[in-house]
């Protein structure tokens, strides 16, 4: 029997897959500190339920904590805390006030999810701590309840400020100089990867390091102090746009699909390790340019030396507009709302039928359970309830050990520390989170809660479950199409800036980085659909993500050959490729699979057109067989 015919589908082998990644060491350091010390300060003080409204602060921001720059951790963190404090504010509806509640509050926070990770992680906090506010007995009015939760929030997050590695210390930009060091690091990679079956999932690991480096600098811009020096920062910028120019280079090289020889990344390598020590790279490989893309590359390594020995860098314009990525009002922002609202009200509903005690448990797994950041639907559910089995049994177990006073502190000291490692999985994080919360609720004074806690995850996963597959919520042509759609549409203006010729170095490359993004919001949307547990056919969206992304690197190809001699082609063979890409966007972008859409010729005056429209053929003979 061949192997692949004994490979599980992918719905089944989903939640046991692991992410790999170095243990983090200074997270699990500052999850250890912020939790713990809050909920003893608390208890020692007499207000445990201030203490667990602090605890849970941190917990989140543990959950937020992620590897970046201090700007960006304070924005991961920050952001989604403010959300949860105005849930607690929202909160206050008892009984069956919670569920009109809880239905707009839904709405809400499932259309913005769409828009982010971080709006996503703030929309979820706010559904969270909305359910949590009204059906947790607190003996805290509102203002206190967000009060003592930014606390915990803050708490942590002045840790991360603090608790960082000496390195650290040593330089205010070393973040941002990190960032953008891993820029030529995976550009090196990439180019070693030319003429391989590894060269596109380098090229992907590539745009995202792009991305984090710049997201980093701009945020640096957008949080920077008035007064401090801005010579670095230019410093950083200047090489960041000669390793985009870099990057550009390394597409077309990457589209040719020539093996290229070993000194070729060498240059990226030693301009990397010139970024993270803030010298010089000293000599760069001689040039040997003997195609457009070659030729295209070695220049860029040339303006890229003199950038790094002092050359002025272009001055950066502001963001072009309208390169927006899907928006909340979008059809996948809909959708996705809907589908938040009907599962967490249906939660609700039932939890309020059964019980009137503990009934948040019900709408708040719901919530975790129907968000696709933590994985395929079928995924979720498997994992959420192995994992709070696991953590009531843990639970458990610890209070039968040893029920004292301080072992709810000793708990969150031991979970907190575990939280960064245990976001490799799903149902990890799940028992680690269900642990805490159970001593959390245990130091407040309640120890019922524990029995309870295994029958209703189960019974939100059944309603989650049977919800996330009706037609109408599971809708994957808008909630992956739509991405897909934003992609194809983010490179056709890329493409048009490349044909038409029009100005602008800078907003080329603006352009070509919204595309890119894109492409990868969209794969990650396809890779999450193409998990999914489906009762019928459907369309093979990562066949057509990298059909997308084929046709944005052939893109890149033209816009480099166009700038170092080649002819630009004719305004019709420009104009019928844009409107083709525009036809098959709004093709994705429908829910009627009965959509006309236009089929081009594959004879264009230029070969690089001719690559596009044949993807773009493929893509529709994939779009008509659904």
């Amino acid at each position: 029997m061949p192997r692949s015919a004994r490979r599980p589908p992918d719905w089944l082998a989903h939640p046991l897959r692991w992410q790999r990644a170095p243990v983090p060491w200074p997270a699990m350091l500052r999850g250890a500190l912020g939790m713990g010390p809050l909920l003893g300060a608390a208890i020692a003080a007499g207000r445990p339920e201030a203490g667990l409204l602090a605890g849970l602060g941190a917990l989140f921001a543990g959950i937020n904590d992620r590897p970046g720059t201090g700007r960006a951790g304070a924005l991961q963190i920050g952001v989604p805390a403010l959300g949860g404090a105005l849930g607690l504010l929202l909160g206050v509806a008892a009984g069956w006030w919670a569920v009109p509640l809880l239905l707009t509050v839904g709405l809400l926070s499932g259309a913005v999810s769409v828009a982010g990770p971080v709006c996503s992680a703030a929309a979820l906090q706010l559904l969270v701590l909305t359910a949590v506010g009204g059906g947790m007995a607190l003996d805290l009015p509102g203002w206190a309840r967000a009060a003592a939760f930014l606390t915990g929030a803050g708490w942590l997050l002045l840790l991360r400020l603090l608790l960082r590695r000496p390195a650290l210390r040593l330089h205010r930009h070393h973040g941002e100089r990190l960032a953008v060091a891993a820029v030529f690091d995976a550009l090196a990679d990439a180019l070693d990867a030319v003429g391989t079956p590894g060269a596109e999932p380098a090229r992907r690991r590539l745009t995202a390091a792009l991305d984090r480096a710049d997201q980093a600098l701009r945020l640096h811009r957008l949080l920077r102090l008035p007064g401090r020096a801005r010579t670095e920062e230019a410093e950083l910028a200047g090489r960041l746009a000669a390793a985009a120019a870099l990057c550009e280079a390394s597409v077309a090289l990457l589209w040719e699909g020539a093996r290229l020889p070993v000194r070729i990344s060498t240059g990226p390598r030693r301009l990397a390790e010139a970024v993270r020590a803030g010298g010089n790279p000293g000599a760069l490989p001689a040039p040997l340019s003997d195609t457009p893309a070659r030729t295209a590359f070695d220049r860029a390594v040339l303006d890229a030396g003199l950038v790094f020995a002092g050359a002025p860098a272009p001055t950066r314009p502001p963001a072009p507009k309208g390169l927006g990525g899907v928006h909340p009002a979008s059809p996948a922002g809909r959708e996705y709302g809907f589908r938040v609202a009907v599962c967490v009200t249906m939660s609700t509903v039932v939890a309020l039928l059964l019980h009137t005690e503990h009934w948040y448990w019900l709408p708040v797994t719901a919530a975790f359970l129907v968000k696709p950041d933590f994985g395929p639907l079928f995924s979720r559910v498997v994992n959420r309830f192995a994992g709070t089995a696991l953590g009531v049994l843990l639970s458990a177990a610890v209070t039968a050990a040893a029920d004292r006073t301080w072992l709810p502190v000793a708990t969150v000291v031991l979970t907190g520390a575990l939280i960064p490692v245990a976001a490799r999985h799903f149902a990890l994080q799940t028992a680690v989170v269900t642990l805490t919360v159970l001593a959390f609720v245990s130091a407040a004074g309640d120890r019922q809660a524990a029995p309870s806690r295994l029958a209703d995850t189960a019974l939100a996963c059944a309603i989650v479950l049977l919800a996330g597959h009706l037609p109408r919520l599971a809708d994957t042509r808008a909630r992956v199409g739509h991405r897909c759609a934003h992609a194809l549409r983010s490179t056709r203006r890329y493409l048009d800036h490349v044909l038409t010729g029009a100005p602008g170095q800078q907003h080329r490359a603006d352009l070509r980085r919204s595309a890119y993004r894109a492409l990868a919001e969209a794969r990650a949307a396809a890779e999450g659909a193409a998990a999914e547990l489906t009762t019928g056919p459907d369309l093979d969206w990562l066949r057509v993500t990298t059909g997308a992304e084929r046709i944005a690197d052939a893109a890149t190809a033209c816009a480099v050959r166009i700038e170092h001699g080649s002819p630009r082609p004719g305004r019709p063979a420009a104009r019928q490729v844009t409107a083709a890409l525009d036809a098959l966007a709004d093709a994705l972008d429908s829910r009627d699979p009965a959509t006309p859409r236009t089929a081009p010729t594959t004879s264009t005056d230029c070969r690089t057109l001719d690559d596009i429209l044949t993807e773009l053929h493929r893509i529709q003979a994939l779009t008509s067989a659904a």
